[in-house]
């Protein structure tokens, strides 16, 4: 069940908020809450929820031993094997036969597994919680329901944001829900429904189009509104889901962090990843970059360091050749910028947008390629290299019927302005959320793109 769907918008969000708010006790809406979001993790493949289940109670269990402070280090380790175990099983076992035996020239077979839903997200939150207790950074808890509530949530478990458990640990007991905080997650909700249904689904069908197409048919400008189609799509697709995740848990009176901000106004790449996927890259950054040394250590060190992160940070998005390329696309513009000093040179003047939407741009094709070949082909055809038109029928197709959507895209990726007034503001996202009701209604195009992850 994703957000943007019918059977969410008309059935199980309204049925779920009437019942949370007639239950009067904490506990009662806990449990009710812990109850319908395995119910929604359950909902297109049922047997998913066993695997979810059996991460909770061991993480659970794990977080307990480590508390009561005997062999802490190898609890910890334990959890970690097997946190990472279950992740690498399905989202990695399939990849990594299929390099040995194209590496070996063996004939092994290869698993075909259905990966659950979300498993990187709370696979991420479970080991934020052990290692957590395991730094006397957050408390031991001791209620199951309360672990389970805190993995399976339903708002942010599909996608995230990721969320430490130090952060929700307090609410689940003590929130106060209001009338304020339920009006400002339905407006939230609603600008990620629109964000997500009137501009990522129709930029998605440029992209999936021109992406499914062969290269010698594409001119220059057609790969390059496709490859500004998927970016723009990838960032409202996720965007979107973020805001929808948030409102939703402001309507139960949970206040989860912001996951983006405004990210195309940076002028660097560190500094677009300080506002891109907020909750990935602090991940990232306390529980694996800062524990390798961080930034203080030698040069050489340096680059070992963000080599693993960008590494690890393409392997979590996928199990694909096409990742780890795409990680490291980042990791050499990163170590181009701290080494040379650009990117402080980049923050300083105007040019820094300009190279920062250009490097993210190339970068996000060959993440969107089937293949690295399928990517070199694309760069090919962006750059004028394989002798195609620069301008053909394609092309004009794609501005005729997405040309609009593109550029409210790239408008929409600027800053709100702060003197537009509050009723206006309030009467245009109304009005964009009839809209993509509507469009909901009618069964449109409606892909999520970090479902996969």
């Amino acid at each position: 069940m994703i957000f943007s769907s019918a059977s969410f918008l008309f059935a199980f969000l309204p049925c779920v908020a009437v019942v949370y708010y007639i239950l009067r006790s904490r506990l009662a809406r806990n449990v009710f809450l812990t109850l319908v979001s395995l119910f929604f993790y359950a909902w297109g493949e049922p047997w998913f929820v066993l695997v979810m289940l059996l991460s909770i109670v061991i993480n659970w269990f794990v977080a307990l031993r480590i508390g009561a402070g005997r062999h802490k280090k190898a609890w910890l380790v334990a959890g970690l094997v097997c946190d990472l175990g279950l992740l690498g099983v399905f989202k990695y076992l399939g990849f990594l036969m299929e390099n040995v035996n194209w590496v070996f020239r063996l004939s092994l077979p290869v698993p075909q597994i259905v990966l659950p839903i979300g498993i990187s997200f709370f696979t991420f939150q479970a080991i934020s919680y052990i290692i957590d207790v395991y730094r006397g950074e957050g408390r031991v808890q001791k209620n199951l329901m309360n672990v389970c509530l805190y993995i399976s949530f339903f708002p942010q478990l599909i996608a995230g944001p990721i969320v430490r458990y130090q952060t929700f640990d307090d609410q689940i007991t003590t929130r106060r829900e209001t009338l304020d905080d339920f009006c400002e997650g339905v407006r939230r909700f609603i600008l990620g429904l629109a964000k997500k249904v009137l501009l990522a689904n129709n930029l998605a069908a440029l992209a999936d189009t021109a992406f499914a197409m062969e290269t010698t048919e594409l001119s220059l400008v057609a790969t390059w509104l496709a490859a500004i189609a998927y970016l723009l799509q990838l960032y409202f697709d996720f965007s979107g889901y973020s805001d929808m995740a948030i409102g939703l848990a402001r309507m139960f009176g949970f206040h989860l962090l912001e996951n983006f901000q405004t990210p195309f106004i940076a002028r660097s790449i560190a500094g677009f990843w300080k506002r891109w996927h907020i909750s990935l890259t602090s991940w990232f950054r306390d529980y694996l970059y800062f524990p390798l040394g961080g930034s203080r250590v030698s040069k050489g060190r340096l680059v070992f360091n963000m080599g693993v992160v960008w590494l690890l940070t393409g392997l979590w998005h996928g199990a694909q050749w096409t990742y780890l390329a795409w990680g490291g696309v980042f990791f050499v513009l990163q170590v181009f910028e701290r080494f040379t000093g650009a990117g402080k040179w980049f923050e300083k003047h105007w040019i820094g947008h300009v190279y920062l939407c250009l490097m993210v741009l190339i970068a996000s094709v060959v993440s969107r390629a089937d293949s690295i070949p399928h990517a070199l082909a694309l760069y090919q055809s962006m750059f004028g290299l394989d002798g195609s038109a620069i301008f053909d029928n394609t092309a004009r197709m794609f501005l005729r019927e997405y040309g609009v959507f593109i550029a409210a895209g790239m408008l929409c990726c600027l800053p709100a302005p702060r003197r537009v007034p509050d009723a206006l503001r309030g009467v245009g996202l109304a009005a964009a959320g009839f809209v993509a009701i509507t469009y909901v209604v009618m069964g449109s195009y409606n892909p999520f793109i970090y479902f996969n992850f």
